[in-house]
């Protein structure tokens, strides 16, 4: 990450002043080839203290590993949400990708986020490790998660877990594979779901209003948006198949809750991938989070409105989960 974009950001006397201080020193993804390899460096090392940090009170947290697509090693962390592990009755259980990209990450980036859902939501998490682009395109990164929803379901008794309630969740990046999840339940190439949240999500390569509003804007820009999903793409024609919002049909999806942030160059597509759904007739809710940037919730987890995320999500699971 780096300041240099922050020169003359876009939105940024728009921000809270809280969240704009903490924005402008954390620095804006890059994403180039030459800063790749450091970038990924400092977002490992910050993801690894903010999650030494979190209090997992309530929520039992264990590392396990599956073998993944082609025989490699697929790491994964479960969240058992408070009082589970007395429970007679089978778990819900949210699949969950973090952010990053596509290009950086791995199980400590959104550690919080993951604790908030299993406490908040009373379910079991179980975040994927997937394998990250330049070095693995698509479809290694949603072959990863695909392989985990169809263990889960396969193993669902073994797990404690129950197949009728399972759900899928991602952020910024991992909102792109969440909804691909989905996509791919609703279809009948995976196991079904019942619910996705897409928190910031990524779901469209094309240009937008808000890339072009925000191509400088804190914490991620239209620059750094466009070398991802190159990063992603690789060789391969954008299609259906990777990008969720070019999708023909969204009838018969899954329930959604999305939510994303005002200052963010990935803002419109949020809302435009609520309004294809509710427009197919599929039950969506979208908050759009106020005088906030792009990775708000990790930025300042304590700051009210980040509160306001974690219940607002703990809220649309518990709803679901007794009415699966």
């Amino acid at each position: 990450m780096t300041q240099t974009n922050l020169t003359r950001p876009q939105g940024l006397n728009r921000i809270d002043p809280a969240l704009r201080d903490a924005a402008i020193e954390h620095g804006t993804f890059e994403f180039r080839p030459e800063t790749l390899p450091a970038e990924r460096e400092q977002a490992d090392r910050l993801a690894a203290e903010r999650a030494a940090a979190v209090d997992t009170s309530g929520v039992t947290v264990e590392t396990r590993s599956i073998t993944g697509p082609g025989g490699h090693q697929l790491n994964l962390r479960f969240y058992r949400g408070p009082d589970l592990d007395q429970a007679k009755s089978a778990s819900p259980l949210v699949l969950y990708a973090h952010g990053g990209g596509f290009v950086t990450g791995n199980l400590d980036t959104d550690h919080r986020q993951c604790i908030e859902l299993a406490h908040r939501g009373r379910c079991t998490v179980v975040s994927v490790d997937y394998r990250l682009s330049p070095e693995h395109p698509y479809p290694a990164p949603l072959d990863d998660a695909s392989a985990v929803l169809r263990w889960v379901a396969g193993t669902a008794v073994e797990l404690g877990v129950d197949s009728a309630r399972l759900a899928v969740a991602g952020s910024s990046a991992g909102g792109a594979l969440a909804a691909r999840l989905a996509q791919g339940a609703a279809d009948g190439s995976l196991p079904p779901v019942v619910f996705q949240l897409l928190h910031q999500p990524v779901l469209d390569d094309r240009a937008s209003a808000s890339k072009k509003e925000f191509a400088t804007s804190p914490s991620f820009d239209a620059e750094a948006a466009e070398l991802m999903w190159g990063y992603y793409l690789g060789p391969q024609t954008a299609s259906a198949a990777a990008v969720p919002a070019r999708r023909d049909g969204f009838a018969g999806l899954p329930t959604a809750l999305i939510t994303c942030a005002e200052i963010d160059p990935f803002r419109d597509e949020a809302v435009q991938y609520a309004l294809s759904l509710l427009h197919a007739g599929v039950s969506a809710e979208l908050h759009v989070f106020p005088r906030a940037c792009h990775g708000f919730d990790s930025l300042l987890p304590d700051w009210p409105p980040s509160q306001r995320l974690f219940a607002m999500q703990g809220h649309a699971l518990r709803r679901i989960w007794d009415g699966a």
